[in-house]
């Protein structure tokens, strides 16, 4: 797909990833919808930096663990621009918790990860597949999944489960939904971003400078290496769907 003239939705969008992918849609001449939770400061200066650069752009507040929010979140976009072409669900929600102590896993962090993580990014799909099939070439969705989601190591177990159901999530709607919709997710590894930063606390240089060590390239991700995995994906073979692009810089077939 051409990103010139297409319409992308990119749920959280005020920060890290989804900042960057919401940012080079818009630089390679797509519209986008932004959308966060809370975070409204940190979406307006994004939305004002894109603004400055000559793209189109709006902010709407909506917490995709809400489906009535979801279908609020599309039918501004498609009343804001006339069309919508892209999905990315980049919306995330986690804690960081000790795998070895099954006790901290309460029924509050299960719904609310599934809530966010799964639910959520089908409540948007739902929502959006009516328009992204009216999209002249076919519409397109990726999904932010993780490496978490494929080795069971992440922040927390509920979260390395959200995102294994979420790449088979992906993978169930490429079925559903071709062939006028294309599906996929990305499975980035350790992200070197302030949310990590700020779940990790002062075990995030270490645990930083161990997936470095891990990594075959020597390196962890930053979120422009995510959006442009998004990118890639976005803007690459059309006959590419229900696949998951992994971006850990070789973490996952390490050592070296």
């Amino acid at each position: 797909m051409n990103l010139k003239n297409r319409v992308a939705i990119v749920t959280g969008s005020s920060r890290g990833v989804g900042r960057e992918t919401a940012l080079s849609i818009a630089r390679c001449g797509g519209a986008v919808m932004l959308n966060c939770r809370q975070s409204m400061d940190e979406g307006a200066e994004v939305e004002s930096l894109i603004k400055q650069e000559g793209g189109k752009v709006r902010l709407v507040q909506a917490d995709v663990s809400v489906e009535a929010d979801c279908r609020h979140l599309v039918s501004e976009t498609v009343e804001a621009f006339g069309q919508l072409d892209v999905l990315v669900n980049n919306a995330a929600t986690t804690d960081f918790l000790p795998f070895a102590d099954l006790n901290r896993l309460t029924d509050e962090h299960w719904d609310r990860v599934f809530q966010t993580n799964v639910k959520g990014a089908f409540y948007c799909i739902r929502a959006a597949q009516p328009y992204l099939a009216q999209s002249s070439g076919g519409g397109e969705i990726v999904n932010v999944s993780s490496v978490a989601g494929i080795i069971g190591n992440g922040s927390s177990m509920a979260y390395c489960a959200s995102k294994a159901a979420l790449i088979s999530l992906t993978v169930s709607c490429a079925r559903a939904l071709g062939p006028s919709i294309r599906v996929n997710s990305v499975a980035p590894g350790f992200i070197a971003d302030d949310w990590t930063q700020n779940g990790l606390g002062d075990n995030y240089d270490t645990a930083r400078q161990g997936h470095e060590k891990r990594s075959v390239l020597g390196k962890v991700c930053e979120p422009p290496d995510v959006a442009a995995a998004i990118l890639g994906l976005l803007e690459g073979s059309d006959l590419v769907t229900g696949q998951t692009l992994v971006c850990d810089g070789g973490m996952t077939i390490g050592p070296r």
